[in-house]
């Protein structure tokens, strides 16, 4: 019973030393950090996306780089280093399952921020600023403030006779009936003369 009560004497003496160790600085910007991530993730790419099995891998990444470079940069670590760390962190992939484009991008945003908010000189406010700036941009490119968002899809269509060049406004024609959509350009990929089909990449934009 002593030697228990010993124990926790000792982990709670240690968690105030480490507390008092890394100050209200490094529990500021990661108050700071969470908040732009979770903003970022929750309210930026999760309505778009609908893909909840990133949400641990895009916190996680976030959190290990901040708490890295937020450590490390006590050291005697250059700026050099930090950036090389980065990349190493931001060149990884899953050999499992494949990332997309978008995926990659996001996770090289929740790098960023952990790396801004770690090593960043300037005050709170400041690096909330930067933060903000990376979410707002991020936030209009995902919608259709700068341009119309286009998506393609690919879909099987089994008239053949209809993909000669001759006929391509009528197979628009056709496309769009069928879909319900307004279709900016098609591009034909596989043909199989056999069963009379070919893959058709779609172009249309977004409408919410």
């Amino acid at each position: 019973m002593v030697l228990l009560q010993e124990l926790t004497e000792d982990a709670v003496n240690t968690g105030f030393t480490l507390f008092e160790k890394l100050g209200p600085k490094f529990f500021i910007r990661l108050g700071i950090n969470f908040v732009s991530v979770f903003i970022l993730i929750r309210f930026i790419y999760f309505p778009v996306y609908k893909n909840r099995e990133n949400f641990f891998t895009l916190f996680i990444f976030n959190l290990i780089i901040f708490l890295i470079t937020f450590i490390l940069n006590k050291s005697d670590m250059s700026m050099g280093a930090a950036f090389g760390l980065f990349a190493v962190f931001s060149m990884l992939r899953y050999r499992t399952e494949g990332i997309s484009m978008k995926d990659m991008t996001y996770l090289f945003l929740v790098i960023a921020m952990g790396l801004i908010t770690a090593l960043s000189k300037g005050n709170p406010i400041e690096i909330s600023f930067i933060n903000l700036i990376i979410l707002v941009f991020t936030f209009a490119l995902e919608t259709n403030v700068f341009m119309k968002k286009e998506v393609s899809q690919n879909i099987q269509y089994e008239n053949i006779e209809m993909i000669k060049p001759a006929l391509r406004t009528e197979l628009l024609a056709d496309l769009e009936n069928r879909m319900g959509i307004k279709i900016n350009r098609i591009s034909i990929g596989k043909i199989d003369f056999l069963k009379d089909t070919a893959i058709i990449k779609v172009y249309y934009n977004v409408t919410k």
